[in-house]
């Protein structure tokens, strides 16, 4: 892969209705194997508790590393498992998700993501499945080279 594919998916994921609509303040870096998501920490990600829900871990955990795997494939790939462990809330600042390919194979990809406060001390963490759909990426609106 190059860097126009990497560019490529960076733009998809900034120009997706949940970025734009809800997390509107959301980063994106892709290279090979690699990417890295940031989101600034609104209120509007809150629990009642007054930190952030963990859905709003899983969602920058499962994108770091699902793009990170997609950086790898011409599909447009599909999460087929997901682990999470949280480790410390989160209540303000910006954080930082880090995805890497660990492992791929023909159609299959491994992939880990670590959550980082702003402090750079991590707040929770995953590891993912990921497989190719039959979807090229060529096929979609936004990715045509």
């Amino acid at each position: 892969m190059n860097d126009q594919h990497f560019q490529k998916l960076e733009n998809m994921y900034l120009n997706a209705n949940i970025n734009t609509m809800i997390f509107d303040t959301t980063t994106c870096k892709i290279l090979d194997g690699y990417a890295e998501i940031g989101l600034t920490i609104s209120e509007k990600y809150f629990h009642g508790l007054g930190a952030i829900h963990g859905s709003v871990y899983f969602k920058l955990l499962d994108d770091a590393a699902f793009f990170a795997a997609n950086s790898k494939s011409e599909f447009f790939i599909l999460t087929t498992a997901f682990n999470l462990h949280f480790l410390r809330p989160v209540k303000k600042g910006k954080i930082k998700a880090i995805g890497n390919l660990k492992y791929s194979s023909g159609n299959s990809f491994i992939a880990e993501s670590k959550l980082l406060n702003e402090n750079g001390k991590e707040v929770a963490f995953g590891t993912g499945n990921f497989l190719n759909s039959k979807i090229p990426l060529s096929q979609i609106d936004d990715f045509k080279y």
